[in-house]
């Protein structure tokens, strides 16, 4: 049975969080839009003004997975919540809990600081994250649909 622990992530972590986040990258399709370098994770994550965070789970000592997030605020509960930007979980550690401890220290987290809510987005094919997150007692809120702006029409709306 592997020894699970989750730790906070450093900045000397910047190339794992780039190596796990091009493998999720890859899983969902899309390695071609990860424009993050190792630079740009010390920069973006690790600077004094980063409102972002990162967990590292370890196996024996091993680093096998990530979560990413940072506070938002839902202005119905006048509170924080915790969003969680990406899990991620090596192909062999999934199965050994990796998954559900990094969700359980971020739950612990959200619980300590006071938030109304814990939340992410899962992608609708992705079944067996899917069927995970409910099998954690987690609800899809299918009635809302996100929206972004990137690209050029982010920049096309702020110059005018």
């Amino acid at each position: 049975m592997p020894v699970l622990a989750i730790r906070s992530a450093t900045i000397d972590d910047a190339g794992v969080i780039l190596q796990f986040v091009r493998e999720l990258a890859a899983y969902e399709k899309a390695e071609h839009e990860v424009l993050a370098t190792e630079s740009s994770i010390r920069e973006s994550i690790f600077s004094e003004e980063s409102a972002t965070k990162a967990v590292i789970c370890e196996s024996n000592g091993k680093p096998v997975g990530l979560a990413v997030y940072f506070l938002n605020y839902s202005t119905w509960l006048a509170k924080h919540g915790l969003y969680l930007e990406d899990l991620y979980v090596t192909p062999a550690a999934r199965g050994t809990g990796a998954g559900k401890a990094l969700l359980k220290h971020l739950a612990q987290i959200a619980v300590k600081k006071n938030c109304g809510r814990f939340e992410w987005s899962v992608l609708d094919w992705n079944e067996p994250a899917i069927q995970f997150y409910q099998s954690l007692g987690a609800k899809p809120q299918n009635e809302w649909v996100g929206y972004r702006l990137s690209g050029q029409a982010l920049q096309d709306l702020a110059g005018s």
